[in-house]
């Protein structure tokens, strides 16, 4: 069957028309912008000289409605669920299409739908977003190939369901790799593999040390280079983080309420600003901003800090007047500032945000009292896993005044480059923290005995058919000790 559909995809994570106009054909007779280019209005204008019809599915915020192309926006509409993505924008005019044709393949899309929204971390307390996620990853509409094989592949840390925090830590992040960090071929991989006539094709392998003349299917080989790129870019981002704190240092950036990183062309990856963006919020607890030197502007990734109380640092930042734009979400988005005004920036964050603690402000729904931490309650509430995403926080509790000694205290997979620090209660629940060090650990072994407050998320630990309480440790504080046991 042959069709006559022509698609794009960027180069690096950018959105809109701005990169993809010259390769527009002029016998072109319609472009469908998924996600994006809401604001492109000048682009529209031009489609529309040239006889082209746009047609716009997305969910960012503009300024008003373009009047050079149709305008499928949730945010420019009175549709009521603002908590609905680009992803579920175009679901909802598939299924329009549906009702035209007296079809119904829309629904064959709902495992990407719910990836989708997961990914763009929109809001649960939506009971349409809520709803369709929980649809999306019901074992029986996971019809995507890539989406399947990377459950599969993750099934020890996914468990036996696909819970929206599970794919935002098992899945999501291997997409969102392959289209910042990945090349062309590679992003192409990864859109082949989401397509059920080609993801099974049989193609030459690409694994380390493969054989003369190995196959593998498409999907096999996406899954793997999609774990590549992620390790790839995880070593380009520690080494970013890295530089990005000598900043911190040499420039006593601390002493204001934002974050404000200055870059160099090629200095960073400008694909994963973002994401170092998001590191150093929550290391820092402030509004962050990681912006690379275009010629006279400053051109980057913002993200705010919603526990200190700001609901759009997007907006703190248009209210200044000192910025070219900030397109995006509230507290993710794109940003840009003429290098004249970035002190006069910096001094009005300060003035704006000059009452906001940064010391991070956790809302716990229970505080136990020493030892006293319940097995059942721990357990039951880690059985409520499949209701927390964005907006349904996950249920935190605070274990306060808990007196430790050093022989409760163990670190675990030190071995293994994966350090993990234990503390186990006289009751066998475990208090983890991962990602832990062995400073950390003597540090606390050296006290001897201790009292901490401690808040946490309720887990459920599988092993061998056995299932144990544990509490991962989010953080913790030591309020007093000795060396002796009185």
């Amino acid at each position: 069957m042959e069709n006559h559909v022509k698609y794009f995809l960027h180069e690096g994570k950018t959105h809109g028309l701005a990169d993809v106009m010259e390769h527009i054909d002029e016998d072109t007779k319609l472009v469908i912008l998924p996600d994006s280019s809401s604001n492109d209005y000048e682009y529209h204008k031009e489609l529309k000289s040239r006889g082209i019809n746009v047609i716009v599915l997305d969910h960012h915020e503009a300024d008003h409605i373009s009047e050079d192309a149709i305008i499928i926006n949730n945010q420019l509409s009175d549709y009521p669920n603002k908590q609905m993505s680009g992803v579920g924008v175009v679901w909802q005019f598939c299924r329009y299409l549906d009702s035209l044709l007296g079809d119904n393949k829309a629904n064959q899309f709902l495992d990407l739908v719910a990836l989708g929204m997961t990914g763009d971390m929109m809001d649960l307390r939506s009971i349409e977003t809520k709803h369709l996620i929980n649809k999306g990853f019901e074992e029986i509409h996971i019809k995507n190939p890539f989406i399947y094989f990377m459950a599969q592949k993750n099934s020890f840390s996914l468990g036996n369901k696909i819970t929206p925090t599970g794919a935002a830590f098992y899945i999501v992040p291997y997409v969102n790799s392959m289209v910042r960090s990945g090349t062309l071929d590679e992003m192409r991989l990864l859109f082949d593999s989401m397509l059920k006539y080609k993801a099974f094709n049989i193609v030459p392998s690409t694994k380390r040390g493969h054989a003369i003349g190995e196959m593998e299917q498409v999907v096999d080989q996406a899954v793997r280079t999609a774990s590549n790129v992620k390790n790839r870019q995880t070593r380009a981002q520690e080494k970013g983080i890295e530089a990005l704190e000598n900043q911190i240092k040499e420039n006593n950036l601390l002493d204001h309420k934002v974050l404000l990183f200055l870059l160099n062309s090629g200095e960073i990856d400008s694909n994963i600003n973002g994401l170092i963006a998001n590191k150093f919020m929550a290391k820092y607890q402030r509004p962050v901003c990681v912006l690379t030197k275009v010629g006279d502007v400053y051109r980057g990734s913002a993200r705010g800090y919603d526990k200190s109380g700001i609901e759009s640092f997007r907006q703190a930042c248009l209210d200044t007047g000192l910025v070219n734009f900030a397109e995006g979400h509230a507290n993710a988005f794109g940003l840009e500032i003429n290098a004249e005004n970035l002190e006069a920036f910096v001094a009005a964050m300060d003035k704006a945000f000059a009452n906001i603690d940064p010391e991070p402000l956790y809302r716990v729904d229970y505080i136990y009292k020493g030892v006293d931490v319940s097995r059942e309650n721990i357990l039951d509430v880690a059985s409520l896993n499949d209701l927390w995403g964005q907006g349904i926080e996950e249920c935190l509790i605070c274990i306060e005044g808990l007196n430790v000694s050093s022989e409760m205290i163990n670190l675990m997979g030190l071995e293994k480059g994966k350090p993990t620090l234990k503390i186990t209660l006289p009751n066998k629940v475990a208090l983890i923290k991962f990602g832990s060090s062995e400073e950390e650990y003597h540090n606390l072994q050296s006290k001897g005995y201790m009292t901490l407050n401690i808040v946490g998320k309720c887990q459920a630990n599988e092993w061998n058919g056995w299932v144990t309480p544990q509490v991962l440790i989010e953080d913790y504080e030591v309020t007093g000790g000795s060396k002796y046991n009185f």
